[in-house]
């Protein structure tokens, strides 16, 4: 099914014309429950990966036999799922049955690898793969028309609290058997960073930059447009959560400062760049319902519709992954809103 972001509730060129300059598009990936091919561009699904390729890992100090099993977190959501997604009868419980909710209870986090020391490589996850011709917005080696995101999920990377990313590129023509069984890390830090297989249904935008980002003049105005906040109707419409950058999975566009000072986010090399893909907790919250495609209004509300993929980074936020504009092989940069 194909996802149809409504038209902004404003103009805001027509209210604020020099914002005309700073438009950009931005590819929407609308992630939504699916069954994924090695083919397809996904969140979750099995990558196009040669079968003669190694397979990335981790070697980074950390802990990395404590946490939740991936199998287990798999399990838990597909009990949950169909518990919650049965027709009920009258009088009937809903949720899980009782042997459900033993198992459900039996599925606890621990020191379920003990082997592992704290440099053993451990297999990164997959996260996400996209392919050129399905994401208008994707950048990049423009001769390569795939990109394969996968991730250590785990908070101890860098020296900071935060996930390991590494992106790989390709040609899709030149990748002949692919690699049958891919490997996965035994145990993860944390359920949220174990994403549910997803199909996409890329759609291109136009998005304004952040407000943190826009000259002084330009900012001041379009505060004073928006009034106080604290005499704000409920159902205003406001440059920053409706006019502004989009919510959810995405290539390209604008980055979101909501939670942190703007920043001027540079390469290890010191060389400037460039959104990349936004990985985010929740595709819209109560702020940018605005944002909810036409074709999920009817089940907007329902459990999870909101978390197709369910990732969650940060505190239900946001990671921009930002990428070297002189040399794409340089480790992305990240920024965690959220």
């Amino acid at each position: 099914m194909s996802r149809t972001t409504p038209s902004r509730p404003i103009d805001i060129e027509r209210v604020f014309p020099d914002l005309a300059v700073f438009r950009r598009t931005t590819t929407r990936l609308h992630p939504r429950p699916g069954a994924p091919g090695p083919h397809d561009s996904s969140v979750g699904g099995p990558l196009l990966w040669p079968a003669d390729e190694p397979w990335p890992v981790c070697t980074e100090r950390h802990r990395r036999g404590y946490g939740e099993r991936t199998a287990d977190v798999r399990l838990r959501r597909r009990i949950l799922a169909e518990a919650w997604g049965r027709a009920q009868a009258p009088g009937q419980r809903p949720g899980p049955t009782d042997e459900e909710g033993d198992v459900l209870r039996s599925l606890k986090r621990g020191r379920h690898a003990p082997a592992l020391a704290d440099t053993d490589p451990i297999p990164l996850l997959a996260l996400a793969q996209l392919f050129r011709g399905d994401v208008p917005d994707l950048g990049g080696p423009a001769e390569q028309d795939l990109l394969q995101i996968l991730w250590c999920p785990f908070d101890a990377h860098h020296g900071r609290h935060e996930p390991a990313v590494e992106l790989r590129w390709r040609r899709s023509d030149q990748v002949g058997d692919v690699l049958p069984l891919q490997p996965e890390p035994e145990v993860v830090g944390s359920e949220g960073y174990v994403p549910a297989p997803c199909v996409l249904d890329p759609e291109q935008v136009v998005e304004h930059p952040d407000i943190g980002l826009l000259p002084d003049e330009l900012r001041e105005s379009i505060d004073a447009w928006e009034g106080d906040e604290d005499d704000l109707e409920e159902d205003a419409v406001l440059y920053r959560s409706d006019l502004s950058v989009a919510p959810g999975w995405k290539a390209g566009g604008f980055a979101s400062w909501h939670a942190t000072d703007r920043a001027d986010i540079l390469c290890s090399c010191g060389a400037r760049t460039d959104l990349l893909v936004t990985v985010a907790s929740k595709e819209w919250d109560g702020g940018s319902r605005s944002w909810i495609p036409l074709e999920d209004r009817p089940t907007a509300d329902d459990m999870d519709a909101n978390i197709p993929t369910h990732v969650t980074v940060g505190r239900w936020g946001s990671m921009n992954v930002f990428l070297c504009r002189a040399d794409h092989i340089h480790p992305p940069q990240l920024s965690f809103q959220g």
